[in-house]
């Protein structure tokens, strides 16, 4: 009778980390800033266009965001032509977590047709890119972390179009995240490396927020993006540009400083379109 499969892995931090069990470390996402980069775009295309068929594809969302950790180890595992014990679970984890992805797509296609695919198809190449990383155990630079930020916010998107909005509303709140993106992830990076002592340069998170403003501006002047919501954006990136030149906070207070402002941003841009 063959002997029962090891219940942990070999710490990847060292001798002396902590194993982390087989399950836990192929479905449990390390990633804590994704879950609020997820949530953000589900909350804001339900608060301004709620229905059932895009409450199924906050679900998708939510689904393919926990798939990503046992892709990446998936894929990474093959990229390396090696089979673990891992290998095998993040294999049964990430099918089961697609089929529930699967289901709700398939589900809101049947309930609201197709005129919330073009946004997803559109984000493909993002995800792609994310992915491709992932798989080479590169997921945390800044290019792929910022085309999967980007990426998900399509969700935003296809959920407010799922809800009967107007093509405009769509591309506004895509508009708003990806500023909320592109200016807070280089910011988060470089205070996380400054708290860590690690030397970091300022000209990236500098340029992003300039590109998040413009971003939110430009979105404005089109008719897309609320004005309350470019006012934010501005203020954060203005806060930002002020932290950058002061001690860095602790990366847990950052993490909840993050997640406030993405919260407001999202109650910001629901309310101004619908009180406008």
């Amino acid at each position: 009778m063959p002997s029962p499969a090891p219940k942990t892995l070999v710490p990847e931090g060292g001798p002396g980390a902590r194993p982390r069990p087989v399950l836990r470390a192929v479905a449990v996402p390390a990633e804590h800033g994704g879950w609020g980069l997820t949530a953000e775009p589900v909350a804001l295309g339900l608060l301004v266009a709620p229905s059932i068929s895009g409450a199924l594809l906050g679900v998708a969302a939510f689904a393919a965001f926990l798939a990503r950790t046992p892709l990446k180890l998936a894929l990474g595992d093959r990229w390396r032509h090696r089979r673990l014990e891992r290998t095998l679970a993040a294999q049964r984890v990430a099918g089961a977590e697609l089929a529930v992805l699967g289901a709700a797509v398939a589900t809101a296609a049947l309930r609201s047709g197709r005129a919330w695919w073009l946004p997803l198809v559109v984000a493909l190449p993002l995800v792609g890119t994310e992915m491709y990383f992932d798989a080479r155990g590169r997921g945390r630079r800044l290019v792929p972390e910022l085309c999967g930020a980007t990426g998900i916010a399509s969700v935003a998107a296809a959920i407010a179009r799922a809800g009967g909005a107007s093509w405009a509303v769509p591309a506004g709140l895509w508009l708003v995240l990806a500023a909320r993106s592109t200016g807070a992830i280089p910011f988060a990076r470089a205070q996380v490396l400054r708290w860590r002592g690690r030397p970091t340069g300022l000209r990236a998170p500098t340029v992003a927020q300039g590109v998040a403003v413009a971003t939110a501006l430009g979105g404005t002047g089109a008719g897309a993006v609320p004005w309350p919501s470019a006012v934010a954006l501005a203020a954060f990136a203005a806060w930002a540009l002020w932290s950058l030149h002061r001690p860095p906070a602790r990366p847990k207070l950052l993490g909840y400083s993050q997640m406030a402002f993405g919260t407001a941003l999202v109650l910001v841009t629901a309310g101004a379109l619908r009180l406008g």
